[in-house]
């Protein structure tokens, strides 16, 4: 565990003295003038030098330079351009302010690579999107939503209306890595999907990750979501929320100490369930949460941060069935400064997801979860304006709790059980280069290490070659394997370790000022999997990490792109393949049981997947129209073929669609911005059906009617397309008072499109044929939200 922390530090200190110079280093912090807040991906240019710097997470930069006189331009989204001169004779600090550009009308809604310097950053297939911008996207109900935002970038899709997480480039839910201030979530969704569970309110940032992934990140094989919460208003006490048909939200934040500390806190709820009493209907169905952070300037090299999220859903039926379900995250942070190049950041979080059950009518509780403690430690080492260092460790605990039942009361006749808690450990190491080679090539090129130890548990069924499924030869099936026995282990035993290398590779050769080709190489690894025979998550669905007979799955993506500015920026187009191969995908044998199954192993088996696509996007930034076009071509398969020659394999053998392949997925999103009072948006859908079975055939048995399916997923549900519009009124008289409000009105599917959730088929009573029946969530949709701050 120790040698690859000591190459680090060797490769670290060889490429400081390969750069070593006599050169002058100006670093500091970019805020917001009005809050204090640390903004992130503020562009410093020195076009003297045609070279230039962002600021990371926390709004830190640093750039060295050749003694001398130099204009900055400091320039970012929303905000004012500033033009800074400096005589640089000794190394020096620079803090600077930005103020919001309130005149500015034609807000850019997507962002991604805005500034031109970064046409010749090598990152690609990521996409941001900044809180302002989610608000303005119409969503059902009027609840600005995060993850809705993003099912309208190229290569991401969802399981269907009203389904829970997303899909990234043919991936699955499990294969996302979320994260709220570094923090791991695993359940994205509020009330099985309708909302995600974060607020957009009290978001500073967004990045989604689809390829390129830099080695910091680790665990997840599709896609990297990393959220930053905002860190408070330092300066004085503001507020802001919304009142809307379904749900409201409320934000406070403020001084800790003027300019030195600031606290947010922002909660949610949702309330409808509320007025079911009064229609005779005792059910419910509400979520709530809580966003907090606090924040503490010690002095000029250290910075304390403290934040969290608590939320949770309530559905009951009659109180007879009540599911509660939710996440629980806290996050303690230092930020260290150790000289003007190296900046660092340490990180100790906790995770919880914790999922219940009630059923009054058996009388029985249950309860499941997953929990895991993080340790990490992460350095940003400014070596020279060519070449930039991230390294880091990051370890953590896991705890698996598949499921425990109890009696709820004392004539219920239910004996207790717990299935059998799981424990991991996984460690990992780091290092990754942004290396500017000439002025048209920049590398991006990194190194993961990371190391996946099964920790014993209680009890770990034996099996006849550590066989846990079976193949029956005569039916042609497979099966449970029976266990020969059990083995019994210490917390602290190790049952499995695994080790893999995950090297990282992007490219950025600059044509010239406003077109670029890049590529990327990613080789991931993944140790945890969410156990879900549904095409869309449940709360129920089971996390399980890999160990003697689950193992990790290993990604190898490749990706290309053209990039193009035209216009002064005010255009752009972005175009990319991709390729993607997964070995061990988990795949489940006919009749999987995957509820309350203390042996998962007996029903899965290990295959692989394989993706590919082409996605283009093509953004108007600028001018009182703007926004952009997104589209994607994509094909996701999946094969576990037989483990010998007399296997028949899951669906024979041969590939099959996955439930996340769409072959078509078409969004258009824009923005109108008429005068200042009046705004207005729209976003158009298209996408491909989603791959289903039908029945193929029937065969009569006993006066029954035994449907036939054909091969896995061979069928597909209608398409799926609507279009959403929204207004959005901001009264002139804002301008002359404190209080500041606005009113949004919207409408889900204008057409009333009754999009298919599931097609059922049974038989006619009247005419006795058999019938398809479409199951569909929403049609149209009107939705009012009033939004204030103060």
């Amino acid at each position: 565990m120790h040698r690859p922390l000591v190459c680090f530090l060797i490769i670290v200190f060889s490429f400081q003295a390969l750069v070593a110079q006599e050169k002058i280093t100006l670093f500091g912090t970019i805020t917001e003038a009005s809050s204090n807040e640390t903004l992130i991906g503020v562009s410093i240019a020195v076009p003297e030098l045609q070279t230039g710097v962002i600021t990371n997470e926390y709004g830190f930069y640093s750039l060295t330079l050749p003694k001398g006189k130099y204009t900055l331009i400091i320039s970012y989204i929303g905000f004012k351009e500033v033009k800074k001169e400096v005589d640089l004779t000794k190394d020096t600090t620079l803090n600077l302010q930005l103020n919001e550009d309130i005149q500015e009308l034609n807000e850019v809604i997507l962002t991604e690579d805005i500034e031109k310097v970064n046409i010749r950053k090598p990152q690609m297939s990521v996409n941001s999107l900044s809180s302002s911008s989610i608000k303005k996207i119409p969503a059902i109900l009027g609840e600005a939503d995060v993850l809705k935002s993003i099912l309208l970038l190229p290569g991401v899709t969802s399981a269907g209306e009203g389904a829970s997480g997303f899909n990234v480039r043919g991936g699955s839910v499990d294969q996302n890595l979320i994260l709220l201030d570094e923090a791991t979530i695993f359940n994205s969704s509020h009330l099985f999907g309708f909302f995600s569970v974060f607020n957009p309110d009290a978001i500073k940032d967004l990045k989604l990750y689809k390829g390129g992934i830099p080695a910091k990140y680790g665990g997840r094989i599709s896609s990297v979501l990393d959220i930053y919460q905002k860190e408070g208003n330092s300066k004085e006490f503001k507020a802001n929320g919304g009142i809307g048909i379904v749900s409201s939200r409320l934000l406070l934040e403020g001084p800790l100490k003027k300019d030195k500390g600031a606290f947010l806190i922002g909660g949610r709820s949702s309330y409808a369930h509320l007025f079911l009493p009064l229609f005779d209907n005792d059910n419910k169905a509400y979520f709530y949460d809580l966003n907090t952070k606090l924040n503490y300037k010690i002095n000029k090299n250290n910075n304390l941060y403290a934040s969290g999220y608590f939320g949770r859903d309530v559905f009951s039926i009659s109180n007879s069935f009540v599911n509660t379900y939710g996440n629980s995250v806290i996050n303690l942070r230092w930020n260290h400064l150790y000289s003007e190049k190296l900046f660092s950041n340490l990180s100790l979080i906790y995770s919880d997801y914790f999922y219940g059950l009630e059923l009054d009518f058996v009388g029985f509780k249950w309860n499941s979860g997953i929990q895991n403690f993080n340790l990490k430690y992460d350095f940003k080492h400014y070596l020279s304006n060519n070449l930039k260092l991230n390294y880091g460790i990051n370890n953590t605990y896991y705890r698996f709790n598949p499921g425990e039942i109890k009696p709820n009361r004392s004539d219920s006749g239910i004996l207790p059980k717990k299935l059998i808690d799981k424990y991991a450990n996984e460690f990992a190491a780091y290092i990754d280069a942004e290396h500017k080679i000439t002025n048209n090539l920049t590398l991006q090129y990194g190194l993961r290490w990371s190391n996946f130890t099964r920790l014993g548990q209680d009890e770990l069924f034996i099996y006849e070659n550590d066989q846990a499924v079976n193949f029956n030869s005569d039916f042609q099936i497979y099966e449970s394997a029976e266990p020969i026995g059990k083995e019994r282990f210490k917390k602290s035993a190790q049952i499995t370790t695994f080790n893999n290398l995950e090297p990282r590779l992007a490219l950025s050769y600059a044509l010239n000022n406003n077109n670029s080709i890049k590529a990327s190489y990613n080789h991931m690894a993944q140790y945890l999997h969410l156990l879900s025979n549904t095409s869309s998550p449940t709360p129920l669905d089971v996390w399980a990490p890999s160990g003697k007979y689950i193992k990790p799955q290993i990604l190898d993506q490749y990706a290309v792109g053209y990039f193009k500015n035209f216009k002064s920026g005010d255009y752009s187009i972005e175009t990319e393949a991709y390729y993607k191969d997964v070995q061990n995908r988990i795949d489940y044998i006919d009749g999987a049981n995957l509820i309350a199954n203390d042996a998962i192993e007996q029903v899965i088996l290990n295959g692989k997947m394989r993706s590919y696509g082409l996605e283009f996007m093509f953004k108007k930034n600028s001018g009182k129209l703007n926004g952009w076009l997104s589209y994607t071509l994509a094909k996701s398969e999946q094969k576990t073929p037989g483990r010998t020659a007399a296997e028949a394999g899951i669906n024979n053998g041969n590939w099959y669609a996955t439930s996340f392949d769409k072959t078509h997925d078409l969004s258009i999103n824009t923005s109108y911005n008429l005068n200042e009072k009046w705004s207005f948006n729209s976003n158009l859908i298209y996408q491909t059906g989603q791959p289903t079975n039908y029945p193929v055939g029937k065969f009569e048995f006993q006066d029954l009617s035994i449907p036939i399916y054909g091969d896995r997923n061979d069928q597909r549900l209608p398409s799926y397309h609507r279009l959403d519009v929204s207004a959005t009124l901001t009264p002139r008289k804002n301008k002359n008072r404190k209080l500041q409000a606005q009113w949004i009105f919207g409408i889900y599917n204008v057409y009333n499109r009754k999009n298919a959730a599931s097609i059922s088929f049974s038989r006619n009573e009247d005419s006795g044929n058999n019938e398809a029946l479409r199951t569909s969530i929403f049609g149209l949709v009107p939705s009012v939200t009033y939004n204030f701050k103060f």
